[in-house]
Protein backbone atom coordinates (compact mmCIF):
# COMPACT_ATOMS: atom_id res chain seq x y z
CA UNK A 1 0.00 0.00 0.00
CA UNK A 2 1.74 2.99 -1.11
CA UNK A 3 1.90 6.47 1.00
CA UNK A 4 -0.81 8.32 -0.34
CA UNK A 5 -3.19 5.46 0.49
CA UNK A 6 -1.97 4.92 3.68
CA UNK A 7 -2.37 8.73 4.70
CA UNK A 8 -6.10 8.99 3.11
CA UNK A 9 -7.08 5.52 5.39
CA UNK A 10 -5.41 7.22 8.31
CA UNK A 11 -7.13 10.60 7.87
CA UNK A 12 -11.08 9.06 7.31
CA UNK A 13 -10.22 7.10 10.63
CA UNK A 14 -9.37 10.47 12.31
CA UNK A 15 -12.01 12.13 11.08
CA UNK A 16 -14.60 9.51 11.97
CA UNK A 17 -13.17 9.12 15.55
CA UNK A 18 -12.97 13.10 16.18
CA UNK A 19 -16.93 12.90 14.80
CA UNK A 20 -17.50 10.51 17.22
CA UNK A 21 -16.14 12.20 20.51
CA UNK A 22 -17.68 15.36 19.43
CA UNK A 23 -21.27 13.44 19.49
CA UNK A 24 -20.10 12.08 22.31
CA UNK A 25 -19.34 14.89 24.64
CA UNK A 26 -21.95 16.11 26.67
CA UNK A 27 -23.94 19.36 26.41
CA UNK A 28 -22.73 21.26 29.84
CA UNK A 29 -25.53 23.95 31.50
CA UNK A 30 -24.73 25.62 34.05
CA UNK A 31 -27.46 25.67 37.34
CA UNK A 32 -26.17 28.45 39.66
CA UNK A 33 -28.17 27.56 43.46
CA UNK A 34 -28.16 28.33 46.92
CA UNK A 35 -26.80 25.07 48.33
CA UNK A 36 -25.52 26.48 51.95
CA UNK A 37 -26.81 29.56 54.22
CA UNK A 38 -27.65 32.41 54.20
CA UNK A 39 -29.32 31.43 50.68
CA UNK A 40 -32.83 29.25 50.65
CA UNK A 41 -31.24 26.33 50.27
CA UNK A 42 -34.97 24.51 50.39
CA UNK A 43 -35.57 26.18 46.87
CA UNK A 44 -32.14 25.54 45.72
CA UNK A 45 -32.82 21.89 47.04
CA UNK A 46 -36.04 21.88 44.40
CA UNK A 47 -34.55 23.73 41.87
CA UNK A 48 -31.90 20.61 41.81
CA UNK A 49 -34.39 17.75 42.12
CA UNK A 50 -36.18 19.16 39.09
CA UNK A 51 -33.86 19.58 36.71
CA UNK A 52 -32.07 15.93 37.30
CA UNK A 53 -35.39 15.13 36.74
CA UNK A 54 -35.37 17.05 33.12
CA UNK A 55 -32.03 15.77 32.53
CA UNK A 56 -32.67 12.00 33.05
CA UNK A 57 -35.91 12.26 31.00
CA UNK A 58 -34.13 14.05 27.76
CA UNK A 59 -31.02 11.94 28.53
CA UNK A 60 -32.80 8.76 28.32
CA UNK A 61 -34.34 9.61 25.10
CA UNK A 62 -31.10 10.41 23.21
CA UNK A 63 -30.22 13.67 24.47
CA UNK A 64 -30.41 17.08 22.03
CA UNK A 65 -28.48 16.56 18.62
CA UNK A 66 -27.37 13.14 19.44
CA UNK A 67 -25.46 14.20 22.86
CA UNK A 68 -26.35 13.79 26.83
CA UNK A 69 -27.21 16.71 28.42
CA UNK A 70 -25.02 17.13 31.61
CA UNK A 71 -25.33 19.87 34.64
CA UNK A 72 -22.74 21.45 36.55
CA UNK A 73 -24.05 22.88 39.61
CA UNK A 74 -22.74 26.12 41.77
CA UNK A 75 -23.91 27.21 45.15
CA UNK A 76 -24.18 30.88 44.85
CA UNK A 77 -24.95 30.29 48.61
CA UNK A 78 -28.08 33.12 48.17
CA UNK A 79 -24.98 35.78 47.98
CA UNK A 80 -24.42 38.58 44.48
CA UNK A 81 -21.01 38.38 44.71
CA UNK A 82 -20.97 34.51 44.99
CA UNK A 83 -23.91 34.31 42.15
CA UNK A 84 -21.49 36.83 40.08
CA UNK A 85 -18.49 34.29 40.65
CA UNK A 86 -20.59 31.06 39.79
CA UNK A 87 -21.44 32.69 36.58
CA UNK A 88 -18.32 33.71 35.45
CA UNK A 89 -16.75 30.35 36.70
CA UNK A 90 -19.12 28.16 34.49
CA UNK A 91 -19.17 30.11 31.46
CA UNK A 92 -15.63 30.59 31.39
CA UNK A 93 -14.12 27.47 32.45
CA UNK A 94 -17.01 25.25 32.34
CA UNK A 95 -17.59 26.45 29.07
CA UNK A 96 -21.55 26.08 29.68
CA UNK A 97 -24.03 27.10 26.98
CA UNK A 98 -26.33 28.61 28.97
CA UNK A 99 -26.99 29.02 32.48
CA UNK A 100 -30.58 28.77 34.90
CA UNK A 101 -31.43 28.26 38.39
CA UNK A 102 -31.30 31.46 39.99
CA UNK A 103 -33.70 31.75 42.67
CA UNK A 104 -33.21 34.73 44.50
CA UNK A 105 -33.19 38.30 42.92
CA UNK A 106 -30.61 39.95 44.08
CA UNK A 107 -28.48 36.81 43.20
CA UNK A 108 -29.90 37.00 39.73
CA UNK A 109 -29.27 40.88 39.36
CA UNK A 110 -25.30 39.90 39.72
CA UNK A 111 -25.25 36.73 37.42
CA UNK A 112 -27.05 38.35 34.51
CA UNK A 113 -24.23 41.09 34.27
CA UNK A 114 -22.04 38.50 33.51
CA UNK A 115 -24.46 36.63 31.18
CA UNK A 116 -24.68 40.06 29.42
CA UNK A 117 -20.76 40.73 29.68
CA UNK A 118 -20.05 37.33 27.90
CA UNK A 119 -23.83 36.85 25.34
CA UNK A 120 -24.22 33.74 27.14
CA UNK A 121 -28.11 32.86 27.89
CA UNK A 122 -29.92 33.33 31.08
CA UNK A 123 -33.12 31.50 32.51
CA UNK A 124 -34.09 33.09 35.13
CA UNK A 125 -35.82 30.50 37.14
CA UNK A 126 -37.34 32.00 39.63
CA UNK A 127 -36.27 36.03 40.38
CA UNK A 128 -39.09 37.82 40.66
CA UNK A 129 -38.09 41.11 40.47
CA UNK A 130 -39.03 43.51 38.24
CA UNK A 131 -35.38 45.04 37.50
CA UNK A 132 -33.97 41.42 36.13
CA UNK A 133 -36.68 42.27 33.46
CA UNK A 134 -36.36 46.30 33.07
CA UNK A 135 -32.39 45.80 32.51
CA UNK A 136 -33.33 44.77 28.68
CA UNK A 137 -30.26 42.32 28.49
CA UNK A 138 -31.32 39.81 25.24
CA UNK A 139 -29.38 37.12 26.85
CA UNK A 140 -32.09 36.83 30.25
CA UNK A 141 -34.94 35.15 29.67
CA UNK A 142 -38.03 35.03 31.99
CA UNK A 143 -40.24 32.11 32.70
CA UNK A 144 -40.51 32.67 35.85
CA UNK A 145 -42.89 35.49 38.17
CA UNK A 146 -42.54 38.82 38.41
CA UNK A 147 -42.97 41.43 41.06
CA UNK A 148 -45.90 43.46 39.09
CA UNK A 149 -47.77 39.92 38.63
CA UNK A 150 -47.62 39.04 42.29
CA UNK A 151 -48.39 43.02 43.62
CA UNK A 152 -51.22 43.56 40.64
CA UNK A 153 -53.10 39.84 42.51
CA UNK A 154 -52.06 41.09 46.48
CA UNK A 155 -54.09 44.28 45.57
CA UNK A 156 -56.70 42.34 44.08
CA UNK A 157 -57.13 40.40 46.73
CA UNK A 158 -57.38 43.14 49.17
CA UNK A 159 -59.90 45.24 47.14
CA UNK A 160 -62.20 41.85 46.72
CA UNK A 161 -61.82 41.09 50.74
CA UNK A 162 -62.45 44.34 51.84
CA UNK A 163 -59.42 45.00 53.83
CA UNK A 164 -59.05 48.56 54.79
CA UNK A 165 -55.66 48.61 56.67
CA UNK A 166 -52.39 46.49 55.88
CA UNK A 167 -48.87 46.23 57.26
CA UNK A 168 -46.61 44.56 55.07
CA UNK A 169 -43.27 42.64 56.50
CA UNK A 170 -40.67 42.70 53.65
CA UNK A 171 -37.33 41.15 53.51
CA UNK A 172 -34.21 43.57 52.74
CA UNK A 173 -33.50 42.76 49.33
CA UNK A 174 -34.31 43.64 46.19
CA UNK A 175 -37.13 41.20 46.17
CA UNK A 176 -38.73 42.35 49.52
CA UNK A 177 -38.62 45.75 49.04
CA UNK A 178 -39.52 45.66 45.28
CA UNK A 179 -42.60 43.86 45.88
CA UNK A 180 -43.50 46.19 48.76
CA UNK A 181 -43.30 49.20 46.67
CA UNK A 182 -44.95 48.07 44.05
CA UNK A 183 -48.26 46.90 46.23
CA UNK A 184 -48.10 50.10 47.81
CA UNK A 185 -48.00 52.24 44.74
CA UNK A 186 -51.06 49.97 43.40
CA UNK A 187 -53.02 50.31 46.02
CA UNK A 188 -52.57 54.19 46.22
CA UNK A 189 -53.87 54.05 42.91
CA UNK A 190 -56.66 51.82 42.95
CA UNK A 191 -57.49 51.87 46.40
CA UNK A 192 -56.86 54.85 47.84
CA UNK A 193 -59.29 54.58 51.28
CA UNK A 194 -56.59 51.37 52.54
CA UNK A 195 -54.18 52.08 54.86
CA UNK A 196 -50.65 50.35 53.83
CA UNK A 197 -47.09 50.62 55.12
CA UNK A 198 -44.45 47.79 55.19
CA UNK A 199 -41.79 47.35 57.58
CA UNK A 200 -38.36 46.09 56.45
CA UNK A 201 -36.71 43.24 58.09
CA UNK A 202 -33.42 41.50 57.73
CA UNK A 203 -33.36 38.26 56.04
CA UNK A 204 -30.89 37.29 58.13
CA UNK A 205 -32.54 38.29 61.27
CA UNK A 206 -34.15 35.88 64.27
CA UNK A 207 -36.14 38.55 66.25
CA UNK A 208 -38.83 40.41 64.98
CA UNK A 209 -40.94 40.91 68.09
CA UNK A 210 -40.16 44.29 68.19
CA UNK A 211 -41.42 44.97 64.78
CA UNK A 212 -44.22 42.82 65.76
CA UNK A 213 -45.35 43.96 68.92
CA UNK A 214 -46.68 47.83 68.27
CA UNK A 215 -49.19 45.82 66.02
CA UNK A 216 -51.04 43.82 69.47
CA UNK A 217 -52.06 47.23 70.45
CA UNK A 218 -53.20 47.93 66.81
CA UNK A 219 -53.78 45.58 65.00
CA UNK A 220 -54.13 46.12 61.40
CA UNK A 221 -56.93 43.97 59.28
CA UNK A 222 -54.43 41.85 57.15
CA UNK A 223 -50.64 41.64 57.75
CA UNK A 224 -48.60 40.60 54.36
CA UNK A 225 -45.34 38.60 54.24
CA UNK A 226 -43.13 39.12 51.43
CA UNK A 227 -40.19 37.08 52.46
CA UNK A 228 -38.06 33.90 52.34
CA UNK A 229 -37.19 31.21 54.22
CA UNK A 230 -35.97 30.94 56.91
CA UNK A 231 -36.86 34.32 58.18
CA UNK A 232 -40.54 34.21 56.58
CA UNK A 233 -40.74 31.47 58.84
CA UNK A 234 -39.66 32.98 61.98
CA UNK A 235 -41.86 36.07 61.17
CA UNK A 236 -44.99 33.59 60.77
CA UNK A 237 -44.31 32.09 64.05
CA UNK A 238 -43.99 35.44 66.32
CA UNK A 239 -47.00 36.96 64.79
CA UNK A 240 -49.23 33.90 65.94
CA UNK A 241 -47.12 34.02 68.97
CA UNK A 242 -48.16 37.78 70.19
CA UNK A 243 -51.60 37.01 68.79
CA UNK A 244 -51.29 39.37 66.27
CA UNK A 245 -52.39 36.77 63.09
CA UNK A 246 -53.77 34.41 61.92
CA UNK A 247 -56.99 36.03 64.24
CA UNK A 248 -60.19 36.76 64.13
CA UNK A 249 -59.30 40.72 63.83
CA UNK A 250 -55.98 39.90 61.21
CA UNK A 251 -55.48 38.26 57.81
CA UNK A 252 -52.21 36.92 57.07
CA UNK A 253 -51.27 37.01 53.66
CA UNK A 254 -48.23 34.91 52.15
CA UNK A 255 -47.33 37.08 48.69
CA UNK A 256 -44.12 34.51 48.33
CA UNK A 257 -45.72 31.36 47.45
CA UNK A 258 -44.67 29.65 50.45
CA UNK A 259 -46.94 27.19 51.49
CA UNK A 260 -45.87 24.25 49.13
CA UNK A 261 -42.44 24.10 50.15
CA UNK A 262 -41.87 20.89 51.69
CA UNK A 263 -40.53 22.16 54.95
CA UNK A 264 -43.41 24.61 55.43
CA UNK A 265 -45.81 22.76 57.85
CA UNK A 266 -43.02 21.54 60.17
CA UNK A 267 -41.51 24.99 60.71
CA UNK A 268 -45.06 26.75 61.15
CA UNK A 269 -47.14 24.57 62.38
CA UNK A 270 -50.42 26.44 63.79
CA UNK A 271 -49.04 29.50 62.32
CA UNK A 272 -49.52 28.65 59.19
CA UNK A 273 -53.53 27.50 59.39
CA UNK A 274 -55.70 29.96 58.43
CA UNK A 275 -53.29 31.83 56.21
CA UNK A 276 -54.37 33.15 52.92
CA UNK A 277 -51.55 31.84 50.02
CA UNK A 278 -51.15 33.57 46.81
CA UNK A 279 -49.29 31.14 44.70
CA UNK A 280 -48.28 29.78 41.12
CA UNK A 281 -49.46 26.35 41.29
CA UNK A 282 -52.68 23.87 42.76
CA UNK A 283 -53.24 20.52 41.77
CA UNK A 284 -56.63 21.81 40.37
CA UNK A 285 -54.85 23.45 37.71
CA UNK A 286 -54.92 22.62 34.25
CA UNK A 287 -51.31 20.57 33.57
CA UNK A 288 -50.16 19.00 30.61
CA UNK A 289 -48.97 15.35 29.87
CA UNK A 290 -45.11 16.25 30.64
CA UNK A 291 -45.74 18.60 33.61
CA UNK A 292 -47.73 15.16 34.99
CA UNK A 293 -45.01 12.75 34.23
CA UNK A 294 -42.28 15.35 35.62
CA UNK A 295 -44.82 15.53 39.07
CA UNK A 296 -45.15 11.68 39.17
CA UNK A 297 -41.41 11.50 38.81
CA UNK A 298 -40.49 14.29 41.53
CA UNK A 299 -42.78 12.29 44.05
CA UNK A 300 -41.60 9.26 43.61
CA UNK A 301 -38.41 10.56 43.97
CA UNK A 302 -38.90 12.75 47.00
CA UNK A 303 -42.12 11.40 48.44
CA UNK A 304 -43.61 15.09 48.71
CA UNK A 305 -46.48 16.96 46.21
CA UNK A 306 -44.76 19.20 43.32
CA UNK A 307 -44.61 22.88 43.67
CA UNK A 308 -44.42 25.89 41.50
CA UNK A 309 -40.87 25.37 41.65
CA UNK A 310 -40.29 22.58 40.49
CA UNK A 311 -42.35 23.27 37.26
CA UNK A 312 -40.28 26.04 37.10
CA UNK A 313 -36.90 24.60 37.09
CA UNK A 314 -37.99 21.50 35.08
CA UNK A 315 -39.38 24.66 32.55
CA UNK A 316 -36.21 26.45 32.51
CA UNK A 317 -33.97 23.50 31.21
CA UNK A 318 -36.53 22.50 29.01
CA UNK A 319 -36.77 25.73 27.24
CA UNK A 320 -32.40 25.64 26.76
CA UNK A 321 -32.98 21.92 25.38
CA UNK A 322 -35.55 23.13 23.05
CA UNK A 323 -33.89 26.17 21.92
CA UNK A 324 -31.04 24.34 21.00
CA UNK A 325 -32.97 21.90 18.89
CA UNK A 326 -34.64 24.84 17.20
CA UNK A 327 -31.70 26.34 16.38
CA UNK A 328 -30.02 23.03 15.65
CA UNK A 329 -26.49 24.62 17.69
CA UNK A 330 -25.45 24.97 20.81
CA UNK A 331 -23.79 28.95 19.62
CA UNK A 332 -24.69 31.05 22.32
CA UNK A 333 -25.83 33.71 19.78
CA UNK A 334 -28.72 31.22 17.89
CA UNK A 335 -29.82 29.63 21.04
CA UNK A 336 -30.70 33.63 22.12
CA UNK A 337 -32.26 34.05 18.73
CA UNK A 338 -34.35 30.52 19.48
CA UNK A 339 -35.64 31.53 22.61
CA UNK A 340 -36.58 35.28 21.62
CA UNK A 341 -39.23 33.42 18.54
CA UNK A 342 -39.62 29.97 19.46
CA UNK A 343 -43.56 28.53 21.06
CA UNK A 344 -42.55 26.79 23.55
CA UNK A 345 -45.22 24.41 25.07
CA UNK A 346 -43.38 23.09 28.70
CA UNK A 347 -44.76 21.55 32.23
CA UNK A 348 -46.52 24.34 32.70
CA UNK A 349 -48.56 24.93 29.51
CA UNK A 350 -47.39 26.74 25.73
CA UNK A 351 -46.17 30.39 26.40
CA UNK A 352 -43.64 32.53 23.61
CA UNK A 353 -41.83 35.19 25.61
CA UNK A 354 -42.97 38.67 25.65
CA UNK A 355 -41.20 41.90 23.52
CA UNK A 356 -42.41 44.75 25.36
CA UNK A 357 -39.58 46.98 27.14
CA UNK A 358 -39.98 46.67 31.33
CA UNK A 359 -41.06 44.01 33.56
CA UNK A 360 -42.49 42.38 30.59
CA UNK A 361 -39.19 42.12 28.54
CA UNK A 362 -38.85 38.69 27.55
CA UNK A 363 -41.27 37.48 30.24
CA UNK A 364 -43.98 35.19 30.20
CA UNK A 365 -46.35 37.92 31.15
CA UNK A 366 -49.57 36.33 31.72
CA UNK A 367 -48.18 33.53 33.60
CA UNK A 368 -51.37 31.86 35.67
CA UNK A 369 -51.81 32.37 39.41
CA UNK A 370 -54.37 31.08 42.15
CA UNK A 371 -55.17 32.00 45.67
CA UNK A 372 -55.97 29.56 48.51
CA UNK A 373 -56.52 28.99 51.86
CA UNK A 374 -54.84 27.00 54.40
CA UNK A 375 -57.59 25.59 56.95
CA UNK A 376 -55.83 22.78 58.55
CA UNK A 377 -52.35 22.25 60.02
CA UNK A 378 -50.00 19.71 57.75
CA UNK A 379 -52.82 20.27 55.33
CA UNK A 380 -51.26 19.43 51.66
CA UNK A 381 -51.99 21.83 48.96
CA UNK A 382 -54.44 19.45 47.48
CA UNK A 383 -57.22 19.68 50.22
CA UNK A 384 -56.31 23.67 50.45
CA UNK A 385 -59.48 25.82 50.28
CA UNK A 386 -58.92 27.29 46.66
CA UNK A 387 -60.81 30.80 46.76
CA UNK A 388 -59.66 31.98 42.89
CA UNK A 389 -58.78 29.50 40.24
CA UNK A 390 -56.69 31.37 37.18
CA UNK A 391 -58.33 33.70 35.32
CA UNK A 392 -61.63 33.95 38.28
CA UNK A 393 -62.51 36.38 41.05
CA UNK A 394 -61.63 35.44 44.05
CA UNK A 395 -64.45 33.89 46.38
CA UNK A 396 -64.67 35.42 49.45
CA UNK A 397 -67.34 33.80 50.72
CA UNK A 398 -64.80 30.52 50.94
CA UNK A 399 -62.58 32.55 53.35
CA UNK A 400 -62.61 30.90 57.09
CA UNK A 401 -61.62 33.14 59.94
CA UNK A 402 -60.20 32.27 62.96
CA UNK A 403 -62.19 31.80 65.97
CA UNK A 404 -59.96 34.02 68.29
Amino acid sequence: MNVARIAALLGLALTGYAGSGMAADPIAIGISIAQSPPGSVVQGTQVKDAVEIVKDMVNAKGGVLGRQIKLIYEDNQGIPEKGRAAAEKLITKDKVVAIAGGHQSSVCLAEIEVAHRYNNPYINTNCWSDDVRKKGYPEVFNPANYNTRVSSAMTDTIIAMGVKSVVAFAENTDYGIGQAKITGEMLKARAPGVSYKYETVDRAGKDFTPAILPLRANPPEMVITIMLPPAAYIVMNQLYEQGVAPSAKTWLYDGSGLADYPDFWQNVKEAGKYMVSFALYHPQMATPKIGLDVAAEYLKRTKNEPNRLIFQAADSLLLIVDAIKEAKSTDSAAIIKALQTMKFSGVRGPFQFGKQPGYGYQQWVDIPYVNYQLTEVNQPISKTNLIQAPGQALDVKKLVRPAK
